[in-house]
């Protein structure tokens, strides 16, 4: 697994909405945050940023979650949210480094992606036997 000075050096953000990066930002200490382009909101109402331990157990916790929206949004046909979630999963696959680091197949709003994230690490699989590429899920 990537550490976070690795991440911070090599990662490039490839998503509209920053989304990937947001998730990431749960798990760096506040005063990184700026290394890695990323600014604590302010004001009324903001609370401190406490960061969870950037440990392969914690990672999976919000990959799990990620995967899960991610198959729900491409399976509700959400083009640009399920192209979102796909970057973010990439993101994460990039990170654990367990094999789908370089997958990038993007048919039928992600579902290949999302099925073989979940199927790597025994999430959810709602698409049963189906790879995510059949005309089906096009319609």
């Amino acid at each position: 697994m990537k550490t976070l000075e690795q991440i911070k050096k090599s990662y490039k953000s490839e998503t509209i909405d920053g989304r990937d990066l947001v998730r990431l930002s749960q798990f760096i200490p506040e005063a990184e945050l700026k290394d890695f382009g990323l600014e604590l909101l302010t004001g009324e109402g903001v609370g401190e940023h406490k960061h969870i331990e950037f440990t392969k157990e914690n990672v999976l916790i919000q990959l799990e979650k990620d995967v899960e929206f991610g198959f729900e949004k491409a399976l509700d046909q959400r083009g640009i949210s399920a192209g979102i979630m796909s970057q973010v999963v990439q993101m994460w696959n990039w990170i654990l480094e367990e094999g789908l680091e370089n997958y990038n197949e993007y048919p039928m709003y992600g579902l290949p992606i999302f099925k073989a994230t979940a199927l790597k690490y025994g999430f959810e699989n709602p698409i049963g036997d189906d790879s995510g590429s059949e005309d089906k899920y096009n319609i």
